[in-house]
């Protein structure tokens, strides 16, 4: 075997064996999409249509089993006064998701507003939008939303709102920063020089653009979102009992850890598995548009 033979298969053999290596991680990459992308579908049947997948009552209580442990009638045990938790995590999906869809609705609509009011219009009214956002942003969102139901109350509806206007200063600043980006791109000053009216621009190219990153932005903040809403429930400040909702339900059961473990866990790994996918499936959005870009 010549030197040249010898010097192609050993560059062939690392490249090869990379090559391998990069194929299995795509695989693994999207086979956790997949299964994101599934149990987001699980999770809005769970929300849609919770009657499908479950025959009992969710406010049902049975004091004969009070914490019984997962069984075949039970098959993630009972709560405290004996409630099925399997049932009341089904049903509960539609409250939480709930919290997150409305504040993520909320901070989007105002949050897209307010930043193409702070790249379109005139600079001191880009300044005044943008101090009154650095004020939103200095404080905490968890915090701000408290603060917001301090003022006006708790309650779902109260709740989902400040959530909602807790989020709007990030919306705002990726918002301003495409439209600031997109009006000095080569296409829009073409636009300009076509003779098309300022409205036709910013509605047939520039709106659309400057939004793009509005789906990943929402898909991320979904989780972030609920997960706040959960937390407003466990603090008392969201949906009250007795509604099924999994922050609330976490709030009751964590007086019972050691008594029965799985009133707690379950409704906290739905809540997890619920984040996690959203930002899997956010991440893997924002992978794709910057591709195309």
């Amino acid at each position: 075997m010549s030197a040249a033979t010898t010097l192609i298969g050993e560059t062939r053999g690392p490249a090869r064996r990379r090559t391998g290596v990069i194929g299995a991680g795509a695989i693994t990459e999207r086979i956790i999409l997949v299964a994101c992308l599934g149990l987001l579908g699980l999770f809005a049947v769970f929300a849609l249509w919770p009657s499908l997948l479950t025959w009992q009552d969710p406010f049902a209580a049975d004091r004969s089993l009070i914490l019984a442990p997962p069984s075949l009638t039970h098959p993630l045990g009972t709560d405290e006064i004996g409630r099925d938790v399997y049932t009341r995590i089904v049903y509960g999906t539609r409250s939480t998701l709930a919290l997150g869809v409305g504040a993520v609705l909320i901070s989007l609509t105002l949050g897209t507003v307010a930043g193409l009011l702070a790249g379109l219009a005139p600079r001191w009214v880009s300044m005044i939008v943008m101090r009154g956002n650095d004020i939103g942003a200095a404080f905490p969102e968890l915090l701000l939303a408290i603060l917001i139901i301090a003022l006006f109350g708790g309650g779902p509806v109260n709740a989902a709102i400040a959530i909602g206007i807790a989020g709007i200063p990030y919306y705002v600043r990726v918002i301003r920063a495409e439209t600031l980006k997109i009006r000095r791109a080569t296409f829009i000053e073409a636009a300009h020089g076509l003779g098309l009216s300022r409205t036709t621009v910013l509605v047939r190219h520039l709106a659309p653009n400057a939004l793009r990153p509005v789906v990943v932005i929402a898909t991320l903040g979904l989780g972030g979102a609920t997960l706040a809403g959960a937390g407003l429930s466990f603090l008392g400040l969201g949906t009250a009992p007795p509604a099924p909702e999994w922050g609330s339900m976490l709030s009751n059961a964590r007086s019972f850890l050691g008594l029965g473990w799985w009133a707690a866990v379950f409704p906290g790994l739905a809540l997890t598995l619920f984040v996690a996918s959203t930002t899997i499936v956010g991440r893997r959005i924002q992978k794709s548009l910057e591709g195309r870009r």
